[in-house]
């Protein structure tokens, strides 16, 4: 394994991202700090720092173990990192609010009527 890796490329391979151009487009967009400090895509990524990656509403605290510059099964990827316990333990709290937040929501099991719609439609062009 080499020493150091693009951070874009580092984070495909430990399938944070899913595509290396999502990667890139999240670490130009500031949703990924190394170090505290926010980089640029080519930045070179070395063991033993520390990343802070902003993805679909989560905080992943991470410090990087090691480098690998081939994309591997999920297990292997969990090897390149370690997450705090504090990053854990406020995730899963964002995710217990967010569940709470959206139990109260009212379900609908079936697509609107005709005339579901000509409602809907009546009270949307209403507020315009």
């Amino acid at each position: 394994m080499s020493q150091s890796i693009r951070i874009d490329k580092w984070l495909w391979a430990a399938r944070f991202f899913k595509t290396r151009a999502l990667a890139t487009e999240a670490v130009s967009g500031g949703k990924v700090h190394l170090n505290s400090n926010r980089v640029k895509p080519g930045r070179e990524v070395k063991v033993g720092d520390s990343l802070i990656i902003q993805r679909g509403g989560y905080n992943f605290e991470i410090t990087v173990l090691a480098i690998n510059k081939q994309r591997r099964p999920a297990k292997e990827a969990q090897l390149l990192y370690e997450e705090s316990e504090e990053s854990i333990a406020k995730r899963e709290e964002q995710a217990e609010i967010q569940r709470l937040a959206n139990s109260g929501q009212p379900y609908s099991d079936h697509r609107p009527n005709k005339r579901e719609r000509r409602h809907i439609v009546k009270f949307t062009r209403k507020h315009e």
